[in-house]
């Protein structure tokens, strides 16, 4: 199921310094937990869908708050 919280400018710059960390202390599941949890941008979301397709959606566990919100509820679905 995917994410759906919405992150402000700085809490997008804090997680991504966080992850930063935690690849440098060698914890890539950790850096890759956190890095899923920022908002992705509905302009990659929108190329991901048309040059990978659906799948990657449902194999990663992405936060696509701002995702539904620029494309609406159905943007996975079509």
């Amino acid at each position: 199921m995917a994410q759906t919280r919405f992150m402000t400018d700085i809490e997008k710059i804090d997680t991504a310094y966080q992850a930063c960390l935690l690849r440098r202390a060698g914890d890539n599941e950790g850096f890759e937990r956190l890095t899923r949890s920022i908002p992705m941008p509905p302009w990659l979301a929108k190329i991901i869908k048309e040059k990978v397709g659906l799948e990657y959606f449902e194999r990663y566990d992405c936060n696509l708050a701002e995702v539904e919100a620029t494309f609406g509820p159905d943007f996975l679905s079509k």
